[in-house]
């Protein structure tokens, strides 16, 4: 019993004293630690006590796609602490190449009867991607929010970074600087904030007397190896300014200009999307299209626990505005 006390107690950051109180029903406990004990009580393998039983495990699915690009961990911090602060443990699920799927942790996380799921860049926002899970969450009624845009058919509330302000910010800084040979990296063509992205770039050029053909386009996996291979294949179509779908994305971009022999900003500029963490810390620095992400995880977060308690929320999409960020990366154009 006391092995039990210390484990709760260190896992809540509380005292041994106040686990004991939720454990045996006393008062004085307010009511989000009571929660968080309860949950670090399912959370270690304990069993609660026979009145306590009743209760349902306060755990909230956080499914992310990956944890290299570092938007996703940060997205995990803040929504991960958000929960917290209202007595739920984030139980965090991250898709492997060949390992566990999506729709696999939607199931295990049923199983474990959660309160709810977030879901930040998944199979939602692929058009092409199976969406079945979706529905069973649909089906079950559990409350579910996603982050940056997703199909449009699955009925759930969405938090998303406004994908065409963030283009018409990128080509709008680029044509200042004098850059006309424009072309965007981008994720898989049935990527639903990609094509959002095109879109936008496609008409704020149109309308700054700017043409963007299919050949200055480049698709490509999330990563660094794929930006560098789609950045290469523009490179050599003249582009003198790209902007990229990530902030790997964009890296990637400039190592291909360096494989290539170019300087970074000084014969192609570059443009990346997220402004994730140490992209002040490249070489160069890397000019970005930062999301509000503190804000966004927030919101996200406040809109599942709001379904949790039982209250109808719109399947609408929040569009919270970028923010360009200006480093090292981007300079004015010259010819090459």
């Amino acid at each position: 019993m006391t092995r039990r006390l210390a484990e709760v107690a260190r896992k809540v950051g509380v005292s041994e004293a106040t686990v004991s109180r939720v454990l045996n029903g006393k008062p004085g406990v307010s009511e989000s630690t009571r929660a968080a004990v309860l949950t670090a009580l399912d959370v270690l393998g304990y069993e609660r006590p026979t009145q306590l039983r009743g209760e349902r495990a306060r755990l909230v699915g956080l499914v992310l796609p990956e944890l290299q690009n570092p938007i996703f961990p940060a997205f995990a911090e803040i929504m991960g602490n958000a929960l917290a602060q209202q007595g739920f443990t984030p139980v965090l699920c991250t898709r492997t190449a060949g390992g566990v799927s999506e729709a696999d942790y939607v199931e295990l996380l049923l199983a474990q009867q959660v309160s709810g799921v977030l879901f930040a860049g998944g199979a939602y926002a692929q058009a092409d991607a199976p969406h079945e899970h979706y529905r069973l969450l649909t089906e079950r009624n559990l409350p579910t929010v996603l982050i940056n845009a997703a199909v449009d058919d699955l009925g759930f509330p969405r938090v998303s970074c406004d994908d065409a302000v963030a283009a018409e910010q990128a080509l709008t800084h680029l044509t200042s600087l004098g850059h006309s040979r424009v072309g965007m990296v981008l994720g898989p063509p049935d990527h639903v904030p990609s094509r959002r992205k095109l879109d936008a770039f496609t008409t704020a050029a149109s309308r700054a007397g700017l043409d963007v053909p299919a050949e200055r386009v480049g698709h490509a996996m999330f990563s660094l190896e794929g930006g560098q291979a789609a950045a290469a294949r523009l490179i050599e179509r003249g582009v003198t300014g790209i902007v990229c779908a990530s902030d790997p994305l964009a890296l990637g971009t400039v190592r291909a200009a360096r494989r290539r022999g170019l300087s970074v900003p000084q014969e192609l500029s570059v443009i990346g999307y997220d402004d994730s963490a140490f992209m002040n810390c490249t070489d160069p620095p890397l000019t970005t299209i930062r999301q509000p992400i503190e804000a966004m995880g927030r919101a996200a977060v406040d809109l599942l626990t709001v379904q949790i308690n039982g209250a109808e929320v719109a399947a609408e999409e929040l569009l919270y505005e970028p923010e360009l960020v200006v480093r090292g990366s981007t300079a004015p154009a010259r010819s090459r």
